[in-house]
């Protein structure tokens, strides 16, 4: 294991069952056999409290997978909630010619476990639509619940880290007004991965550099220190309506370059690779298909 690299905690098919276990440089140490009696998953591990000891047990242990003998899987399966923040970037919010000034407080909207697949798994575009678009965002995972959380105290609530390309059918968040909800939802149009970082301290959040490539060309870069709302003030905004609970995920906006952006829109299609990437925690690939319809 390279000791230079952050923990990295992943959920993972393999040989007919649903795992879990700690990547390396090497390969896939399965704790499964270990501690799947204790813990279903990554989401009862970190309401356990027990990401440290599971990282711990992977000391010395030799990978029992090759990363291209897996499937890899949404970190945390079936979470009690999902919310994805919306415009949260300076120049994002610039790309609303609309004359409106940048928004005081953020948009917030609710996905699906079922509408985000794994790392190195294809994003899936239904027949309904070819605007399939590609948002990048660093997304964190709640490991201590609370209701109220102070800003000051936002960091003690947080657990881990991933990424989210957060897929997006663009002409059906149009369909209503005040309502993005049905292009934010088709089976497997997004993806959140490749794995859980533990969460230990400030600089992982930040100032941390957030890139999205589409077939190797740089479409979205950015820096987390331009958010509009950062990460201790949506913890805190989140928590004032909802109480979050460990194994919560909250997508925290994308920066500016979305393919919807560009004249003519250039849309993801078949074929396609999209990398989102940030420092300290990994990066997430993604190949794209058309949907198999019955």
């Amino acid at each position: 294991m390279n000791r230079t690299q952050p923990a990295r905690l992943a959920s993972f098919h393999a040989n007919g069952a649903d795992r879990y276990g700690l990547v390396t440089d090497d390969g896939i140490i399965d704790l499964t056999p270990e501690f799947g009696t204790r813990f279903k998953g990554l989401k009862e591990v970190i309401e356990a409290g027990a990401i440290d000891e599971l990282v711990q047990a992977a000391k010395d242990r030799r990978p029992g997978y090759r990363e291209e003998d897996v499937s890899y899987l949404i970190p945390v399966a079936q979470p009690e909630k999902l919310i994805c923040v919306g415009v949260n970037f300076p120049s994002r919010n610039e790309e609303y010619k609309d004359g409106q000034a940048a928004p005081s407080k953020p948009s917030l909207f609710i996905r699906f476990p079922r509408s985000f697949t794994g790392h190195q798994q294809n994003l899936v575009r239904p027949p309904e639509s070819e605007q399939l678009d590609y948002e990048g965002e660093v997304t964190i995972v709640i490991g201590k619940g609370g209701r109220r959380i102070p800003r000051e105290k936002a960091y003690e609530h947080i657990a881990a880290l991933t990424l989210c390309n957060e897929g997006t059918i663009r002409d059906w968040v149009r369909h209503a007004k005040f309502n993005v909800t049905q292009g934010k939802n088709f089976d497997a149009t997004g993806a959140i991965g490749p794995w859980l970082v533990p969460f230990t301290n400030a600089a992982q959040l930040d100032d941390i550099e957030l890139t999205t490539r589409v077939n190797g060309e740089i479409r979205q870069q950015d820096r987390t220190s331009r958010m509009m709302f950062d990460f201790r003030y949506i913890v805190n905004y989140v928590s004032t309506f909802t109480t979050l609970v460990p194994g919560d995920v909250i997508v925290c906006g994308t920066p500016t370059g979305a393919g919807a952006r560009f004249d003519p829109p250039i849309w993801l299609k078949p074929g396609d690779v999209v990398e989102v990437e940030a420092e300290g925690i990994g990066k997430l690939v993604n190949g794209i298909e058309d949907e198999a319809c019955r």
